[in-house]
């Protein structure tokens, strides 16, 4: 079975994560099947937009626990891990069509830093969504500390992601970490309302307004993606991260000691 699920709607190109079992949690396997479905759709010629969804009863729960219990096993492997889930993440911000992360359900962890590194996201009014790493002893390092604080300040991205906040689609609605709320039995018909709007627009001038807009508003981005790894192996390797990860897998709340 695909993990990555490529759907055709007109001019749209729908991919879909699809490991609803798992509630999509975002393995090395599917991300692989990720990446070769969005460069797909951003070489294709008769694709306009990129939707991204997931199959299920939810967008995604983040990535695979299992496979970061293993990283906790051996720290040293986490740089060249999260190399190859940033590329792709950021395949989402690069390439020269829009894309928009269509969020139901729940969008948590790493999920929520590939819908951030979409162009824009159509959520449903009682999905949820946060930034959790730091729960675990970690903190989200593929763009989430880069791009959030751009989206909806740097007071309450420190909010969000300080203190794991997980809000609704209202209230990310609210705060301008979402474009567009709708309720849940209405949020494809959001999304292809917004994506109707980007096709009635001239491809190479959206394309190229993306491109401009982007530098505008990350002209560190770079930078701040290589501190984000920098700062992840410190706490990869740290006694918060052991608790957090074993506090994690045995179900109870992980004791820090502050140190």
């Amino acid at each position: 079975m695909s993990l990555v699920l490529v759907e055709d709607r007109d001019a749209v190109r729908h991919v879909v994560l699809n490991r609803p079992e798992k509630r999509n949690a975002l393995s090395v396997a599917l991300i692989e099947e990720l990446g070769e479905a969005l460069h797909g759709a951003a070489a294709d010629a008769s694709v306009r937009a990129v939707v991204l969804r997931g199959e299920g009863a939810m967008f995604s729960s983040g990535m695979d626990t299992a496979e970061l219990g293993a990283l906790a096993a051996d720290p040293t492997r986490g740089r060249e891990y999260r190399a190859g889930i940033l590329a792709i993440w950021n395949l989402c911000e690069d390439m020269a069509k829009p894309t928009i992360a269509q969020i139901h359900g729940a969008c948590l962890g790493g999920a929520a830093e590939l819908a951030l590194a979409c162009d824009m996201r159509v959520m449903a009014a009682d999905a949820m969504i946060g930034f959790v790493e730091t729960r675990i002893g970690l903190i989200p390092d593929v763009g989430g500390c880069s791009r959030l604080p751009a989206l909806v300040g740097l007071g309450r991205a420190k909010e969000l992601i300080m203190a794991s906040k997980v809000i609704d689609g209202t209230e990310a609605e609210r705060i301008g970490l979402v474009n567009r709320v709708a309720p849940a039995d209405a949020l494809d018909a959001a999304t292809a309302q917004l994506a109707g709007e980007l096709l009635a627009c001239a491809p190479l001038a959206v394309g190229l307004a993306k491109q401009v807009m982007n530098a505008s508003a990350r002209p560190a981005l770079a930078q701040t993606l290589e501190q984000e790894v920098a700062a992840q192996e410190l706490c990869a390797t740290s006694a918060d991260f052991r608790e957090g990860a074993q506090a994690f897998a045995e179900r109870r709340a992980p004791e820090f000691d502050g140190r």
